[in-house]
């Protein structure tokens, strides 16, 4: 059974290695700010709490080491990585960097524009 486990824990540690692979690799493909963001905020937050996970269920299980800087770092992680994302996606729109010219589709070009012209006098 123990066997068992530590096979179960590294399998999620090399997912979580493989998501922040292809989130590297996602920063060096991608076209433009926004996706570039996507890919960092999405496969990487999701890379690291994998590899988080796994490494505090096999302390805790195995080794019987329950570690709280685990599980705040997970919880940090988890709370700031979204919101960073989310403001510096936003940051990049309001400061006017282009879209990819191959983009379809800009959801915030009304909302903003209907902002600016109710705080403008």
């Amino acid at each position: 059974m123990t066997e068992t486990l530590k096979i179960l824990f590294a399998v999620i540690i090399l997912f979580g290695a493989l998501l922040s692979v292809l989130s590297a690799i996602g920063i060096l493909r991608l076209p433009d700010v926004y996706t570039r963001n996507h890919a960092v905020s999405k496969s990487g937050t999701l890379g690291v709490l994998s590899i988080l996970l796994g490494t505090f269920l096999y302390f805790s299980l195995i080794e019987g080491y329950m570690n709280a800087r685990l599980i705040l770092g997970f919880v940090f992680l988890f709370l700031t990585s979204p919101v960073a994302g989310h403001l510096i996606s936003r940051a990049a729109y309001n400061t006017k960097v282009p879209l990819w010219e191959k983009s379809s589709q800009d959801d915030l070009k009304d909302k903003v524009h209907h902002s600016k012209e109710r705080i403008s006098p």
